[in-house]
């Protein structure tokens, strides 16, 4: 058996998990998610459990009964507490500020630049510098904050641009004179 596919899944209160075939359907107060189960997995609710079994015993099968359950487990909690990630930016005049639904950065180029945010994610500014990103789906949230930071990545020499908040970055000594 697969160590992380074997383990059930516990839903919490407030959670509505649905199984139509290979679709998993899964509600809570933070949002709404769909997943297409892969054809050699299955799923089964009991109670307050989602349990995620597989057909065969082949590398592929054991492989995608952990992923499956991987993506279940994080969709309902998703659903029940959400993710969330949060940059900051750093140099002179870099900032950005929340639109409607888009970012506005500026981050120093002729040009501001203007990033629309996708549904069910929600980007909120701090002082300018500090965004966070938050919303249900675990790799919509990381796919928004890494397409955020890949507009100025911090850069080695003075440390500009946008970072993780728990990133550090190394920084190199700049040209010297003999």
């Amino acid at each position: 058996m697969s160590r992380i596919g074997k383990q059930p899944i516990t839903i919490p209160p407030k959670v509505k998990v649905d199984v139509k075939g290979q679709r998993v359907h899964v509600e809570g107060p933070k949002g709404k998610l769909d997943f297409e189960l892969p054809s050699r997995t299955s799923v089964r609710v009991e109670g307050v459990i989602v349990v995620v079994s597989r057909q065969g015993e082949d590398a592929q099968d054991k492989a995608l009964h952990g992923l499956s359950r991987s993506i279940l487990n994080n969709m309902i909690k998703g659903v029940s507490e959400g993710f969330s990630k949060q940059l900051e930016i750093q140099g002179v005049g870099f900032k950005a500020a929340v639109q409607g639904k888009n970012v506005n950065l500026s981050l120093g180029f002729s040009h501001p630049i203007l990033y629309q945010i996708p549904d069910q994610i929600k980007v909120t500014v701090v002082e300018n510098t500090k965004l966070t990103v938050e919303g249900p789906d675990k790799q919509m949230v990381g796919q928004v904050a890494a397409e955020i930071r890949s507009f100025y990545p911090p850069e080695p020499y003075k440390g500009k641009g946008v970072r993780y908040v728990d990133e550090k970055v190394v920084r190199k000594e700049g040209k010297t004179v003999q």
